[in-house]
This record gives structure tokens, C-alpha cells and sequence, in this order.
């Protein structure tokens, strides 16, 4: 019998076994046990008990700081309902991919400290670049309907927050070091000053070096990363100050498509060689390189750097009046490096508009040539904002309402530039040595500039009555976007004379509002059970890569360029109906769900090619159920569990039009929306005495498509990982020193992910594997 045909059974018979019997715990008390540790440790830090009116999950510090020290934000929050989380090693250092209810991460607002760090131009999040693991306290997950006051321009499904430690209070130096399976090292140190200034300050710095090799191919990954913050207690309020910066760089993991997983195997990766290499120059000869096939892994590199700062200044203006304040810088370089092929007789000619223009490249007195050059896809973003907030207090009512801004100035090139005799990149970093046109100025696959301004009123009210059993919240936002989308003529069109937009300057301006609102209510039934019950509308604006000549919606005309397909914002109108139970032993909390989208944006990206392809994939119906469940420590002994079903629907078939404006219908009604499984099960089981602890994570992914006509299947999967830790006594001046292990995927479980899914008939679906076992050991220690 095939396992996978029982390893979804099997795992919601143990889900329901242990609800059954947490269920029968709490009914008959047992009054026998001890029960110790249960703040933070309920459900072993991944469930903590709400009131609100939103399904709504967290992560608490005490579940994180269980986890490698290397993982990233998506593996934080894995084993929450509704959360399809996947990394390209168990590392998370190579970034990763995310779906919460069938929404893509670059439909899901994601916030660090308050700030938004979704890409400002397409919403891409990449997780790897934001946090060091140990100074993060909470993450938590609003699934399918984001908050009211969330500052976010593309949310259509929900946000999630990460929120920083904040200093400690006690005068601390922490170390810790880390190795691993594939090379794995890693150095963290922490300082914090503790209290100073009559007790009013404190503040803490950190900084990591990680690297490690990839687990399949050649190449590694480095990243340095610093945290730090600094907190002023006042009698008025206080401010709290963070700034996050992290720089690294790596090989890419190779993508292959199905068809090349079968033939070359699970090892499939980029070339460690560069074959057949550069051709001798020869006067007067054609002469065409080719490079490595698979593309040679030294020319596939993804260098970034990023800088996080942000205030909250909170104000008390009277007993019952406070305003907070939040001012906030973005700033981000880097991107991708890819292997690519540069003829040169294929320059921009600019009074041409088309890429016939000549340079020698290889010195050899001719321009017959074609060369392996590193070609780049680069981004650099500026972006400032700033939220302001005034709340009143009305006795048990609350009142809320603000402004966010924000303008975010989003530079996107392709330079490129010769490689060494070896095929290595002169500068992977893409900021010397770059290529020049015969004019002189810089060769680049694409050039835009998008100056994207958003403005934000919002209004929350917070109401309880019946001595608080009954809370009532209503929300309105009314987000409004302006996008000033600037092409620069460009090398990325060939020999098309006349014919692409992209060889042509051009500017498009648009300007997106919407008018949000939500209602949520809840009750308590008694004093251990609630219900809820919320309705809100999200929205998307149109990502900046729409106005792009390669998503078909700008076109030539008359040697004009005008936009023939205007792109529509997607909305989409979420509602919850839930439960919770909240009792001494068991915490649960369920809900049904029903998503109405309009205009869903269908977005693939080509880590390949480097390109993005963007259509509105209409009506969109989605809904199911979700729950979750934990105990507090009995015994030592502590659960969760979570279990996910999801359906999602397109309502209508699809036509798509090429670059070129060709037609083609996409037979797509009645289909699943690509990367919605159907099913997930999670649980967690941990074991924790006193000095000691070790945690069982099992998570159950159904399966799933990857394509909008449902042609291409992604199996379902299950992993396992184990975390284990001691905490030895004190040893003079070093202070609780502990040990700890991270094994993931315990069971080597081979399984593949979509890294963008097929929008039309000549996209292609590329997937990243997952990784097989790995470990890693840390020692950490306090002075």
C-alpha cells in the first residue's frame, strides 16, 4: 500500500485523539495533576488565548527560541491553521515561500516592528532578511482579513506581524554558536546595558554571522545581520527605537521544471563548471558561446543588503487621550545575478527603438560575436513613512483613528557585465565593471523607476457591553495609492524594430483608492466560550511590473506607447464565523471561512528568465474551516494541534494576452486556485521536566496544483523535525548555559514546491525541493 494514501488519515485520527482527550481532560478536571509553567508555554508558545473578532494565531518567544537559530519568519509561524510555509533548505538563510489560506505572500501584509516589508513595487516578501531569531518575542498571523489600521497597499489576504524584543532590563552579554550539517557555523553575540538614566533607558545591539553550504550543487550562502534597540520609559509614555540591518549573499538553489526533476533526479542543481567557457577571440569569425547547461552556479548569485529604522513615540495628552507616532526608513539593494548571452550586435539603438546597435566585447576587432555575460536583475528602494494615531477612551470603549503615508522611490535595472576567464562574476554586488552601450551609457535588460505614494485614513471603534460579553468592532480605511511608473528605453526587447515598448521612454501614472470596511463581533457564551463572528474587504493595488511591456498591457501604436489593458485593483470580502474555548487546561479556537475575490491578480515569476507575468484571473471563491488547539504543561507534557481545510475556486475561464497581444482562452472554471492545498495538519508535542526539554513538530501538507488549469499536481507531503535542549546550572560568571539541537526533516521526506505557479500556456513551473535531513547544535551562554 502507497503511504501516502493513509499519511492524511492517519494524521487527523491523531489530531482528533488528542482533542478528544484534552476535551476529556478539562471536562473532568484532573484534579490529580500538576500544573506548572502554563503562561507562555500553552500549546508549547504557538497558541495564546484572544478575545478579539478576527481568527487570529501567534508564536510566542518561548516557541521560537526552540527553533534553529538560522530560521527565518515563514518557519516561525509553519504549523499554524491555514499557514503553507516551505523553505529552499532547512536552514532558511535562502529565503522561502508562503501561502495563509490560498493567499500568496505578496497578497499577505507583512510587518517588522510596524513596518511594512513587502516589496513596495510587486509586494515580494523575502524572510530571510529581516530578524535574527533571538530577538524576536512574537509573530502573529491575522488569516484572511487584515487589520484595520495595518499599513499596507497590497493585503488582500490577511496581514502578519513581527514584533522585537524589547531591551532587557538586567545588564546582559549573550553568546552563542551554532554548527551544523552542510558547513553550517554561526556566531551571535548580544549586549544589553540593563537599566541606566534613573532607570528610565535601556538599550541592546546584537550582531550574527551565519554561513553554510547549499545542501545540493556548490555554492553557500553568508549573511551578517544586526539588531538593535533602544526603549525610554517616561510619565507621559515612552519611546521605543529599532534598527534592523542585514547584508548577504549566495548561490541560488537550481529550479528545475518537472520534466528535468525526472530526468536528471533530486540532486538537479546549476553546473560547478564552467563548460565549454569563454571561445578564444578570433578576427572575423562568428563566434557564439553558449555556457554551461545547466547555467554555470557562480553566475547565479543573490547579494542584498537592507536597512530597517523605526520610532514609536506614544504620548499620554490626558487620562484618557494618548497619540502614538511612528515614523520609519526602508532601505534595500540587490537582487538576482543570472547566466545570460549577450550578442553583440543586439544593443540599444536608441533613435531605432530597437537593439541593433554594435560594440566588441570579446576585443577581437569584430562585433559577430555572442558572449556569456553575468546579467542582473536589481532593486533599490528608498522608502520613508510615517503612521500617526490619536486613541480615546470612553470607559469600556475604545476609539482610534489615524493617517499612514508613505512614498516609496523603487529603482529596478539589469545591468550586466563580463565575467572573469573562470566564468565567475567581476562584481556580483552589480555595482562596478558593468557593461556600456556604444554611446557610453549602461547596457541594462530593464530600467524602470517607480515613485509609488500612499496615503492611508483609518477609523476603529471598539465597543463592549453586557459587562463586557459583548464586544462589537467596526473599521473603516480608505487606502489610495499613486504609482508613477517610468521605463526607461532599454535593452530588453532583441531586434524587434519598432515594435516593443520596452526600447521606448515612457511614464504611466495611476492612482488606486478603495474604501475598506469591517464589522466583528464577539460574545461570551460563558465564561470559558466565546463565538465571533467578522466580515471585512481587503484590497490589492496593481503591482508596479503591470505596466511592464512584458505583461502584454503596453503596447506600440502609431510609435506611441499606450496602455490597451488597464489592470484592476483585487478586492476580496473575508468572513469568519468562529469558536473559542479558554480553559484552565485546554485552549481551542475554530472558524469557518468564505473569501469572495474580484479581479484576482495571478502572478508567476521566472527565476530563470527573471520575469514576472501578471493577469486578472476574475472571480475567485474560496472557503473552509480551520482549528486549533494546545494545553498547558500537565506533567511536563504539553500539545498543539492545528488542522486546515481549504477550497479554492475559479469562477470563470481565463484569456490571456501574450506580449505580442495574441488571445488565448485558459480553460480554468471550476478549477483549484494553484497553491491551495486542500488539506493541513500540524501537531506539536513537547516534553519538558525542568532542566530539560525536547519538541516533536509533525506537519502535514494535501496536495496541490501548481497551474491555473490544474495540469501539473504537487503531491502531499509530511515532515518531521525534532528540537531538543539542557539548561546546565550556573558556572561561575557563566550564566545559564544551554545546549541545544535542531533536527529537521528527520525523515529525509523528498517533496517539491511551485517557486511561482503557471499563469498561461508559455509560462513554466519550476520548483524547489526540499531538503533532506539536517542538524544543527548550538551553545549558548550568558556573562
Amino acid at each position: 500500500m502507497d503511504k501516502k494514501a493513509y499519511l492524511r488519515p492517519l494524521t487527523l485520527a491523531v489530531l482528533a485523539a488528542l482533542a478528544s482527550q484534552a476535551a476529556l481532560a478539562e471536562e473532568t478536571q484532573l484534579q490529580a495533576v500538576t500544573i506548572t509553567g502554563a503562561g507562555d508555554k500553552l500549546g508549547v508558545g504557538l497558541l495564546q488565548q484572544q478575545e478579539g473578532a478576527r481568527a487570529r494565531s501567534d508564536v510566542s518567544k518561548a516557541a521560537l527560541e526552540k527553533q534553529s537559530p538560522t530560521s527565518n519568519i515563514y518557519q516561525g509561524i509553519n504549523m499554524l491553521p491555514g499557514v503553507n510555509a516551505s523553505s529552499q533548505d532547512n536552514t532558511g538563510m535562502f529565503g522561502g515561500a508562503l501561502t495563509i489560506r490560498g493567499f500568496n505572500s505578496d497578497q499577505i501584509g507583512v510587518t517588522i516592528n510596524g513596518v511594512p516589508v513587502n516589496d513596495s513595487g510587486s509586494y515580494s516578501v523575502y524572510p530571510q532578511e529581516f530578524v535574527d531569531l533571538e530577538n524576536l518575542c512574537q509573530g502573529s498571523v491575522t488569516q484572511g482579513s487584515s487589520d484595520t489600521d495595518a499599513p499596507h497597499m497590497g493585503a488582500s489576504g490577511g496581514n502578519m506581524s513581527f514584533v522585537t524584543c524589547d531591551p532587557e532590563k538586567e545588564r546582559r552579554v549573550r553568546i552563542a554558536q551554532s554548527l551544523g550539517s552542510n558547513s553550517l557555523q554561526r556566531t551571535y553575540i548580544r549586549g544589553d546595558t540593563g537599566l541606566f538614566a534613573d532607570g528610565k533607558a535601556r538599550a541592546f545591539a546584537s550582531y550574527s554571522h551565519s554561513e553554510t553550504d547549499k545542501w545540493k550543487g556548490a555554492g553557500g550562502m553568508k549573511r551578517d545581520h544586526v539588531d538593535t534597540g533602544i526603549r525610554y520609559d517616561f510619565s507621559g509614555g515612552y519611546i521605543n527605537a529599532s534598527l534592523l540591518y542585514n547584508r548577504q549573499i549566495g548561490n541560488a538553489f537550481g529550479t528545475p521544471t518537472l520534466q528535468q526533476l525526472q530526468q536528471t533526479g533530486y540532486g538537479y542543481d546549476y553546473a560547478t563548471n564552467f563548460i565549454p567557457g569563454h571561445l578564444t577571440p578570433k578576427n572575423g569569425t562568428a563566434q557564439k558561446e553558449t555556457g554551461p547547461t545547466p547555467a554555470y552556479y557562480q553566475l547565479q548569485q543573490n547579494p542584498f543588503e537592507n536597512v530597517i529604522a523605526k520610532v514609536d513615540a506614544v504620548l499620554k495628552l490626558g487620562p484618557d487621550t494618548r497619540v502614538k507616532i511612528q515614523p520609519y526608513f526602508w532601505y534595500g539593494y540587490g537582487g538576482a545575478t543570472s547566466q545570460q548571452t549577450q550578442s553583440e550586435s543586439a544593443f540599444l539603438n536608441k533613435a531605432a527603438h530597437a537593439d541593433t546597435a554594435a560594440k566588441d566585447l570579446n576585443g577581437d576587432g569584430d562585433t559577430l560575436d555572442t558572449i556569456v555575460v553575468n546579467g542582473s536583475s536589481i532593486t533599490r528602494t528608498r522608502r520613508p513613512g510615517i503612521t500617526v494615531t490619536m486613541e480615546q477612551s470612553l470607559g469600556n470603549h475604545l476609539l482610534q483613528a489615524g493617517v499612514w503615508y508613505e512614498r516609496a522611490q523603487h529603482v529596478q535595472t539589469g545591468p550586466a557585465s563580463l565575467t572573469n576567464a573562470d566564468g565567475s562574476p567581476q562584481d556580483p554586488w552589480m555595482q562596478s565593471n558593468l557593461l556600456t552601450r556604444p554611446d557610453g551609457s549602461l547596457y541594462q535588460y530593464r530600467d524602470w523607476e517607480t515613485v509609488s505614494t500612499a496615503t492611508q485614513l483609518f477609523a476603529i471603534g471598539t465597543f463592549n457591553f453586557l459587562d463586557d460579553r459583548l464586544g462589537i468592532n467596526a473599521g473603516l480605511r480608505t487606502p489610495q495609492i499613486k504609482r508613477q511608473f517610468t521605463n526607461h528605453a532599454n535593452d530588453g526587447c532583441g531586434a524587434s524594430s519598432k515594435t516593443c515598448a520596452a526600447a521606448y521612454d515612457y511614464t504611466i501614472n495611476k492612482t488606486y483608492r478603495e474604501t475598506l470596511p469591517s464589522f466583528g463581533m464577539r460574545y461570551f457564551l460563558t465564561p470559558k466560550q466565546q463565538v465571533f463572528f467578522n466580515i471585512t474587504k481587503n484590497y490589492r493595488a496593481v503591482p508596479n511590473y503591470a505596466y511592464s511591456s512584458s505583461n502584454g498591457n503596453v503596447q506600440v501604436i502609431n510609435g506611441q506607447v499606450v496602455m490597451t489593458n488597464d489592470v484592476v485593483p483585487e478586492t476580496s470580502v473575508n468572513t469568519d464565523l468562529g469558536y473559542r474555548w479558554q480553559g484552565d487546561i485546554l485552549t481551542l479556537s475554530g472558524s469557518l471561512f468564505n473569501v469572495d475575490f474580484s479581479n484576482r491578480q495571478a502572478n508567476s515569476y521566472d527565476p530563470v528568465t527573471l520575469k514576472s507575468v501578471n493577469i486578472n484571473a476574475g472571480g475567485v471563491h474560496t472557503w473552509g474551516g480551520e482549528i486549533e488547539l494546545g494545553t498547558v504543561p500537565v506533567k511536563g507534557w504539553s500539545a498543539y494541534a492545528s488542522l486546515t481545510s481549504n477550497h479554492s475556486q475559479i469562477q470563470n475561464n481565463l484569456n490571456w494576452k501574450d506580449a505580442s497581444g495574441n488571445n488565448t482562452l485558459l480553460q480554468t472554471q471550476g478549477n483549484d486556485f494553484p497553491m491551495t492545498p486542500r488539506w493541513m495538519a500540524a501537531l506539536s508535542l513537547q516534553y519538558s521536566p525542568g532542566a530539560w526539554y525536547v519538541r516533536a513538530d509533525v506537519k502535514h501538507t494535501g496536495k496541490q496544483f501548481a497551474t491555473l488549469v490544474n495540469d501539473e499536481v504537487v503531491p502531499e507531503y509530511t515532515t518531521v523535525d525534532l528540537d531538543a535542549g539542557y539548561r546546565f546550572g550556573n558556572m561561575g560568571m557563566l550564566k545559564n548555559p544551554t545546549l541545544k539541537l535542531n533536527l529537521s526533516n528527520m525523515f529525509s521526506t523528498s517533496y517539491r514546491i511551485p517557486s511561482s505557479y503557471k499563469v498561461n500556456a508559455a509560462d513554466t513551473v519550476r520548483y524547489n525541493l526540499g531538503a533532506p535531513r539536517s542538524v544543527a547544535v548550538t551553545m549558548q551562554v550568558d556573562l
